[in-house]
């Protein structure tokens, strides 16, 4: 299954041009909660299934993690699921802390 990848830049310019997206992060509560890309959608990679059926399957997914190896795993279960248009972020909000956002506070 092939997973396609966006970089941070990429979607800050998807951000910043008001493209239709949804961004959904993955990771654990207590993560999110440390910090969180604006707008992103929280939903804990282990509830992620259960939330699908509320989803359109032609809609435009981005999905995020801390560095992209649960959020590639998301993108693998949406499209085992039947989505068409999904892509795991690059890196993660490590890399969007590091390119785009100094601010925020990562573990």
């Amino acid at each position: 299954m092939h997973i396609e990848e966006i970089t941070v830049k990429e979607l800050k310019n998807k951000m910043d041009n008001k493209e239709a997206f949804t961004l959904i992060d993955v990771r654990e509560p207590h993560e999110y909660n440390m910090s969180n890309i604006e707008g992103a959608l929280h939903i804990p990679l282990g509830e992620l299934g259960n939330e699908l059926s509320s989803f359109n399957k032609n809609g435009y997914y981005i999905l995020q993690c801390r560095s992209g190896k649960r959020s590639a795993a998301a993108c693998e279960l949406m499209q085992s699921a039947g989505f068409t248009n999904v892509v795991n972020l690059q890196g993660g909000i490590l890399s969007w802390a590091e390119e785009i956002d100094g601010s925020l506070e990562v573990q």
